[in-house]
């Protein structure tokens, strides 16, 4: 698997020799529709729709070679992302003349309109209250229809086709890493192309690093488990050599991604370190648990804090504690009793929650915590639930549950309490979402 850089359309040469397509975009202009304009990214479009109502949108047959799977990869992703809703069963002609009116008694305040070459996916979102085109682009794809990176600049194109309509990007356009067979897999964010990356058996934790080319990893080896960073890039693995013996578990990349923080743990207990991934650093100490268990960190989006698991109340709950090991703080609000157990914090992108795993009732579920009010939120109740991991927009997290009767991943919308089985077949667990690993132009 390989991480995409940005890409930057290029019109002119790709636009050469093409035939329907360009009889098409002919048509388009021919039709006297509306001037289209391009926006800058991150710029919401504007286009009318009820306040709290998701907004409709029609997504017309692709022309051109791979164009089927193109739009029926559009048209999940724009119903995963969860901010619209897709209308289907209209008119089916991907023709230039959009019929505004009858759209619009369909429900639709968008209508999205493709037309894919062998090297660009030209997109036209119509603006169907306004009556006009608003937004046009070329988005580049590589050739190879179906395969990882062409699946991954289509995603890539709905991620901002859903920012243009919504007004926030989607998340498409991303991977989750998890644990199957004692190995490292990687699936696409639609459940699409699962498949193993881990160089080594007996790989536990994965976490991607900022940019996506690479991931940490605790493997196990003849001296112990040791802290694997895999360029997926290059297919080549290095091991830090900070703590070389006993237990190192649970990295996870600095904002930055020149950081990895873990866990190492001896016979005198755990503890938080740091160490520069692509070096030979020696590391340092970040907590001191005078004999207790300190695992599972969390970078804040800033880099400046970290949440973990601890158990130096006498059960495990959520701290948190400044990069350098200063000001620790519990979080989560301690109970007596036996039956506590907080785990596995994930910091949200936004900066806002933490989300984390609670034992509750005897099974463990997944709740956020707020920064400010301390507020506990429960979004599971079905089965086992545990090991919550946020996607790049703070709305959606991945999580493993035995819900279905084997431990499998699941997609949870925290806002409409949605839901979708991400991983089917072998046990699958201790997910890992990625940042955006491709964005439009």
């Amino acid at each position: 698997m390989t991480s995409l850089p940005c890409r930057r359309a290029r019109p002119g040469p790709a636009r050469r020799g093409l035939s329907v397509f360009g009889a098409v975009l002919a048509l388009a202009i021919v039709g006297g529709v509306a001037t289209a304009q391009d926006s800058t990214r991150g710029v919401h479009i504007g286009l009318t729709y009820t306040t709290g109502r998701k907004p409709g949108v029609v997504v017309l047959p692709i022309l051109g070679v791979g164009g089927d799977s193109a739009h029926a990869i559009l048209e999940r992703d724009l119903d995963e992302g969860d901010r619209a809703t897709v209308i289907t069963g209209g008119p089916a002609s991907p023709s230039a003349d959009v019929n505004y009116a009858l759209y619009k008694q369909l429900g639709a305040n968008a209508v999205v309109q493709a037309f894919l070459a062998p090297t660009l996916l030209h997109v036209i979102v119509h603006d169907v209250g306004g009556r006009k085109i608003y937004q046009t682009r070329d988005f580049v794809v590589p050739p190879g229809v179906g395969s990882p990176d062409w699946r991954l600049a289509i995603h890539a194109a709905s991620d901002q086709i859903e920012q243009w309509v919504t007004g926030t990007a989607g998340v498409s356009a991303t991977r989750i890493a998890y644990v199957r067979d004692g190995a490292i897999w990687v699936v696409d964010a639609d459940g699409y192309a699962p498949h193993a990356v881990s160089a080594r058996v007996g790989a536990l934790s994965p976490a991607w690093s900022p940019s996506g080319r690479f991931l940490a990893y605790s493997a196990f080896t003849a001296r112990g488990t040791v802290i694997d960073i895999q360029d997926l890039q290059n297919n080549t693995v290095r091991a830090l050599v900070a703590t070389p013996g006993g237990l190192n578990s649970a990295p996870v990349f600095s904002p930055d991604g020149n950081t990895v923080v873990y866990a190492h743990g001896d016979e005198v207990g755990t503890d938080l370190f740091a160490a520069n991934p692509f070096s030979n650093d020696a590391g340092r100490r970040i907590t001191v648990g005078r004999g207790t268990d300190n695992t599972q960190p969390t970078f804040s989006p800033d880099g400046r804090q970290l949440a973990f698991t601890s158990g130096r109340s006498g059960h495990p709950e959520i701290y948190i504690t400044d990069v350098d090991g200063t000001n620790v703080d519990l979080l989560t609000p301690y109970e007596f009793g036996d039956q506590n157990y907080r785990s596995g914090p994930d910091w949200s992108p936004d900066g806002r929650v933490i989300a984390f795993s609670s034992l509750t009732g005897g099974v463990f579920q997944v709740m956020t915590i707020g920064l400010r009010d301390r507020g506990i939120k429960q979004f599971t109740s079905d089965g086992r639930n545990e090991d919550p991991s946020w996607a790049p927009d703070s709305r959606h997290l991945v999580f493993t549950s035995n819900r279905s009767g084997v431990k499998q991943l699941w997609v949870l919308d925290v806002e409409s309490g949605r839901t979708r089985q991400l991983t089917f077949g072998a046990e699958a667990r201790l997910a890992a979402w990625s940042r955006p690993l491709l964005r439009g132009p």
